[in-house]
């Protein structure tokens, strides 16, 4: 499993279904679906919406990327998670190889669909459950608890349709998330997750997503046992979205100002007969 995109073509063989690929570009799933590549993408400005939720806002925890090109803006979760959308062309044609002509049509498409939550038209979501006809925006899916999954098909689910954890964390006295530290439910939720491997860890939905954005798919792990493979097949079906690219922290110049060397004289009387701002080697 990882963060990918739905793009048809050809499935190849030999290829576990819950594999996590390294590295951006590595080929195909099992579903014949490649990872998004980096699109340098204009931001839209905050008067303009999604075309397909209508929506300005701009959180990438929840929305992803807002993306503007020509007469089209939409946010990069609605638009993987729109039903029926496909990648036609490369990875930098249109929005991560999803085509202009194909997001005009899909917004054509939804905008008489009544999303079943907020009552408003443009729903481009429908639950993956076959017996389901509910369809949602994506953004009223997050706030109703629905589950939209970042792997293979980027299957979404309804609140009543969406996938559950079975695991019977530990016995604590008062449970606690790892990461920040505050009150959690004693069992397993929506808003409460617990890792599969240890059954120790428990964490609130949106900490552990933050700290999926953060680590990404090669750091991306248990915060108290450690454990990789199992923890992140599990977060990626309860949908948490673990991008397939390096951590925030080992990003181009993020700790740039460490290899700064400080070349000044600070003491209020500076003895240096060549000047505060002369600076040696050694010494």
């Amino acid at each position: 499993m990882e963060l990918r995109s739905r793009r048809l073509c050809a499935p190849q063989p030999n290829l576990r279904p819950a594999a996590l690929r390294h590295g951006p570009g590595h080929g195909h799933n099992l579903n014949g679906i490649r990872p998004p590549q980096e699109n340098k993408l204009e931001h839209i400005s905050e008067e303009e919406g999604c075309g397909l939720c209508h929506r300005t806002d701009d959180d990438p925890e929840i929305y992803g990327e807002m993306c503007r090109q020509d007469r089209i803006c939409v946010h990069e979760n609605c638009l993987y998670h729109a039903t029926g959308m496909y990648q036609h062309g490369a990875d930098d044609e249109g929005f991560f190889g999803f085509l202009l002509p194909d997001i005009e049509q899909q917004m054509q498409h939804v905008a008489q669909k009544i999303c079943c939550i907020c009552r408003k038209k443009g729903a481009s979501v429908r639950c993956h459950n076959r017996r389901c006809s509910r369809t949602f925006h994506f953004p009223c899916g997050t706030e109703r608890r629905c589950v939209s999954q970042f792997f293979g098909e980027y299957r979404s689910f309804c609140w009543q349709h969406r996938p559950t954890q079975q695991v019977q964390p530990l016995r604590q006295q008062h449970p606690q998330c790892v990461i920040c530290m505050e009150e959690v439910y004693t069992r397993p939720s929506y808003n409460t997750l617990v890792c599969p491997s240890c059954r120790s860890a428990m964490f609130h939905r949106h900490c552990i997503q933050r700290q999926a954005l953060s680590a990404a798919l090669h750091h991306f792990r248990c915060p108290l046992c450690q454990e990789t493979q199992t923890f992140k097949d599990e977060m990626l079906r309860l949908g948490i979205k673990i991008p397939d690219r390096d951590a925030a922290w080992e990003l181009a110049e993020a700790f740039q100002e460490l290899y700064e060397r400080h070349s000044t004289c600070d003491t209020s009387v500076c003895l240096c007969p060549a000047g505060r701002q002369h600076s040696e080697n050694m010494g």
